[in-house]
């Protein structure tokens, strides 16, 4: 029998950025659902603040070598990969001169966002989703975390739906107590359009709040989980007014298990409308 494939993409994970309840997750979720038979791959940025010798970082050639455009310029997309050896798992980085060499993640020295969030998230998305078409794996459940990744549940259901490796995939999107301060570039939407992507599908982002971008996510998933106790109240709302199969957090020493029955159950229910 085929084992389930989970894709992971998510914008922390330790012991390469500071333990967060987002990077814990995506630190021990994949390890926790291999264990438990199904077949994994994980993907995150490669900030600059990520030391490559430690961490024992090198570059797959043979994925590297694409350009993704975004906002009319070519950017090279590098990809790089590292082992967590008490896992047996190993992590694939997104990488890009312009995007990611800085020395930090979100934020300058002052606490101020950087002003091409927007794009790095869009490059990060998108880098994600070409990588995997080149490795021709193809997954069928892709579980995304963080606003980061909110652009990539609406990109498979409207640009990659009839892609070979995305056709049958199914989209969870979590939601952290991670709320930014601060909007995105005014003119996001128009530099995330895609082949078959249309402003109207971008509607959630036209206000490109960090908080809007993660409805974005919302509203193109599957499935959603509520990945703390607590998120903002405004994003708790929306999720709970949308008529999709929701997982309320869950305790450490059991999300695992409820993690990979709610993937079953996703993979057996029929796709998702949306509005």
């Amino acid at each position: 029998m085929k084992k389930t494939r989970v894709l992971y993409i998510t914008q922390e994970i330790t012991p390469h950025l500071p333990e967060t309840p987002l990077s814990k997750i995506g630190r021990f979720l994949p390890q926790g659902i291999q264990e438990e038979g199904k077949e994994i791959r994980t993907f995150m940025p490669k900030y600059g603040c990520i030391n490559e010798r430690r961490h024992q970082l090198h570059e797959v050639i043979r994925l590297s070598g694409m350009n993704l455009i975004i906002d009319d310029a070519d950017h090279p997309l590098i990809i790089k990969v590292a082992s967590i050896q008490p896992a047996r798992m190993q992590v694939y980085f997104i990488d890009n001169e312009e995007y990611f060499k800085r020395k930090a993640v979100f934020t300058d020295a002052d606490g101020k966002q950087f002003k091409d969030n927007d794009e790095r998230a869009i490059f990060f998305c998108r880098g994600v989703i070409e990588t995997v078409r080149k490795l021709g794996w193809a997954p069928d459940i892709i579980h995304c975390h963080g606003w980061m990744t909110g652009l990539v549940p609406m990109y498979l259901k409207k640009s990659f739906d009839t892609d070979p490796i995305y056709a049958d995939t199914k989209v969870v999107y979590s939601l952290y107590n991670d709320e930014t301060n601060g909007s995105l570039n005014k003119d996001f939407a128009r530099k995330s359009l895609f082949d078959g992507v249309t402003m109207e599908d971008l509607s959630a982002v036209e206000t490109p709040t960090y908080n809007n971008l993660q409805k974005l996510g919302a509203q193109y998933a599957d499935g959603i989980i509520m990945g703390e106790e607590t998120i903002n109240a405004e994003l708790n709302s929306y999720i709970t007014s949308l008529e999709k199969p929701l997982l309320e957090c869950q305790l450490e020493e059991s999300y695992i298990e409820q993690y990979s029955q709610f993937y079953d159950a996703i993979l057996e229910t029929e796709e998702v409308l949306v509005e």
